[in-house]
């Protein structure tokens, strides 16, 4: 069985900074694609960034240059550094990563959410 725990969300004021952990445990083979996503209140979930297994990332275009995503695979760890942080950044942010886990084939992993809120 794999289980996810994600931490540090929070309230910020606009400009400060946060960092997002997302540690998976379990029988776990191997991890493939990690990725953070966030939905806003009435809003659609959408990917913010992803890194592959290889190290290469991808971010939506409104968070480039301010977010940085990066792994321990070491840790089974995913991580969303943001910095610059707006307003418009607040939302439930949810770490998606596709495990292999021991005699099972990858299956698509979401952490239970961590609430990031950027407020003066």
């Amino acid at each position: 069985q794999v289980q996810l725990v994600e931490s540090g969300g929070g309230l910020v004021q606009p400009g400060g900074s946060l960092r997002l952990s997302c540690a998976a445990s379990g029988s776990i083979f191997s991890i493939n694609a990690m990725a953070w996503y966030r939905q806003a209140p009435g809003k659609q979930r959408e990917l913010v960034a992803a890194i592959t297994n290889g190290g290469t990332t991808n971010y939506a275009d409104a968070v480039k240059g301010r977010f940085t995503i990066s792994r321990d695979n070491a840790k089974n760890t995913v991580y969303l550094q943001m910095n610059s942080l707006k307003p418009e950044d607040t939302a439930d942010y949810y770490c998606n990563l596709h495990i292999v886990a021991m005699h099972t084939p990858e299956y698509e992993y979401w952490g239970q959410g961590t609430q990031v809120t950027v407020s003066s």
